[in-house]
């Protein structure tokens, strides 16, 4: 595995693969990666030929009081993880590199942005989308992974890309989970071991919610209703949001129809964590 800091230099060995006919997976992340992460890294080796992964804390997704500074950095592991993973690049810029000094351009996608996570970190997604056009831009990848842990966010980019033309292919893999049911996320460190066990209320939330509506249920006022009390019953849990939308859309239902999406965001003490869950109705 390569280790590559330049953009620049990571930009020309990447039109130097796509020449010699390497497809090119990519899997941009944050780093402290978990096994979240590396289901996508190979998910990219089964289907390309040439992977890259990008290690960046990129800081315009954070909002004011957020936790860029706290937000845990692993550089070596990471490194050592992705190499076992099959990563043939491993692209870690540093924040001048990526923003230097003067930079004033970014990328928004409208609507999709403005809802779910949006509503509460405002400015969140037009950093994502800044950095992920960056990288794409960079990369020039064929194949792109997300996870759907970050549905909204894995949205607003398939969005990004079929507005702006890139001609690359956003791939979606499932939600990886602990053992006992709660969605893996690098912001799990910050729990403390009481608040492990209660985080555990968003897996059980959305379990509930799933039976409601494998027995029958279609109103997704009853759901989110079902949900909010779970969520409630949790002493250090405090409710962002839960809504019941359109995987596509993502517009608020009020019957269960077609494709939908579940999702919540929770803060567990000063941790905010998101899940969610699909349903085909």
């Amino acid at each position: 595995m390569r280790i590559v800091e330049s953009p620049h230099d990571m930009q020309r060995i990447c039109e130097s693969l796509r020449l010699a006919k390497e497809t090119i997976g990519f899997v941009p992340t944050m780093g402290a990666f978990h096994d979240g992460h590396v289901s996508l890294i190979r998910a990219a080796r089964e289907s390309c030929s040439q992977v890259v992964v990008s290690l960046f804390v990129n800081p315009t997704q954070f909002g004011p009081g957020e936790d860029l500074t706290k937000y845990p950095r692993m550089s070596e592991q990471d490194a050592s993880l992705a190499e076992k993973a099959g990563v043939d690049f491993l692209f870690a810029p540093t924040e001048e590199m990526m923003y230097p000094k003067g930079y004033v351009t970014f990328v928004e996608v409208e609507r999709l942005t403005k809802v779910l996570c949006g509503a509460s970190r405002p400015t969140h997604f037009r950093g994502v989308t800044t950095v992920v056009a960056k990288l794409f831009n960079i990369v020039k990848p064929h194949k792109a992974f997300f996870g759907q842990k970050d549905a909204q966010q894995t949205l607003v980019i398939r969005k990004m890309v079929e507005d702006l033309n890139m001609g690359i292919e956003i791939v979606e893999m499932p939600i990886v989970r602990e053992p006992d049911g709660l969605a893996m996320s690098s912001r799990n460190r910050y729990l403390s071991l009481e608040e492990r066990k209660e985080a555990l209320v968003l897996y059980r939330s959305l379990t509930e919610a799933q039976r409601l509506i494998d027995n029958g249920e279609r109103d997704a006022r009853r759901i989110i209703e079902s949900i909010e009390r779970t969520i409630r019953a949790a002493p250090h849990a405090q409710l962002d949001y839960v809504e019941v939308v359109d995987a596509w859309t993502l517009e608020q239902l009020r019957e269960l129809k077609g494709e939908c999406l579940i999702a919540l965001a929770v803060r567990i003490g000063t941790t905010r964590l998101i899940d969610n869950t699909k349903v085909n109705v």
